[in-house]
C-alpha cells in the first residue's frame, strides 16, 4: 500500500519534530510564502490566459467586422455596377428616342412644306380662274365672250 504524503503533511510533521515555535513558525512562514507565491504565479498565468483569450476574441471580432465591411463593399460595388448598367441602357434609349424624334420632325417639316406649296398652287390656280372668267362663254361658237354664270350654263344645257 502506498501512502500519499502531501507537502502540508511534511511541514506539519517537521513542526512537531522540531517542536519549537520559532523553527515551526519559520517553516510555516516559508511554506505559506511559497504557497502564496505559487498561487500568485498561477493567478498571473490564468490572467495572461484570460487576456490572451480576450485578445483572440477581439481579433476574431475585428475579423468578422472586416468580413462584414468587405461584403458591404462588394454589395455596394455590385449595386453601383447595376446602376451604371441601367444608366447606360437609359442613355441608349434616350438616344434612340431622340433619333426617332428627329426623323419625325424632319418628316413633319417636309409635310408642312408640301402643304404650303399646295396652298400656293391652289391660290395661284384660283387667281388664274378669276383672271380667265371674263373669257368664259357658254356658247362655244360665240366670239363675243360674254360673262355667264354656272347657272346660266346649266339652264342652257337643259333647254337643249
Amino acid at each position: 500500500m502506498s501512502v500519499d504524503i502531501s507537502f502540508d503533511s511534511i511541514i506539519s510533521i517537521a513542526s512537531l519534530i522540531l517542536g519549537g515555535s520559532g523553527a515551526g513558525a519559520f517553516f510555516t512562514w516559508r511554506y505559506l510564502r511559497q504557497k502564496a507565491k505559487a498561487e500568485a504565479q498561477q493567478a498571473e498565468a490564468e490572467a495572461r490566459e484570460k487576456e490572451a483569450e480576450a485578445k483572440a476574441a477581439e481579433v476574431n471580432m475585428a475579423k468578422e467586422v472586416q468580413d462584414i465591411y468587405q461584403q458591404a463593399l462588394k454589395d455596394k460595388d455590385e449595386e453601383v455596377q447595376d446602376k451604371n448598367r441601367i444608366i447606360s441602357e437609359l442613355r441608349e434609349d434616350r438616344d434612340h428616342y431622340r433619333s426617332i424624334n428627329n426623323e419625325l420632325r424632319q418628316r413633319q417639316d417636309k409635310t408642312d412644306e408640301v402643304v404650303r406649296q399646295l396652298q400656293r398652287d391652289v391660290a395661284r390656280n384660283g387667281r388664274m380662274v378669276q383672271s380667265m372668267r371674263p373669257f368664259l362663254c357658254g356658247d362655244l361658237m360665240c366670239k363675243k365672250r360674254q360673262m355667264i354664270t354656272m347657272q346660266t350654263i346649266s339652264n342652257n344645257q337643259s333647254d337643249g
